[in-house]
């Protein structure tokens, strides 16, 4: 019998999110605010996950990876 993939979203937290984009901690929060000059409408935004924790969808953030990737080197 074959194994069964489950596709359960993972959540990541900031200093994952760190870690795999590469961006400081106020990096990743200058492009989540609309008022800064490095805000990037296509990072992926957090989710709630308590009064004073916020996650990251780990599938959103690799589809925002690859499409930088995709930018850099001039592929549509």
């Amino acid at each position: 019998m074959a194994a069964q993939i489950q596709t359960t979203p993972t959540i990541l937290r900031r200093r994952q999110v760190e870690v795999r984009t590469g961006l400081s901690c106020s990096s990743i929060y200058d492009k989540l605010n609309p008022k800064c000059r490095w805000y990037d409408s296509t990072f992926p935004r957090p989710i709630n996950l308590g009064p004073r924790a916020v996650g990251w969808l780990s599938g959103e953030i690799d589809a925002w990876i690859k499409s930088r990737i995709e930018a850099s080197r001039g592929e549509a």
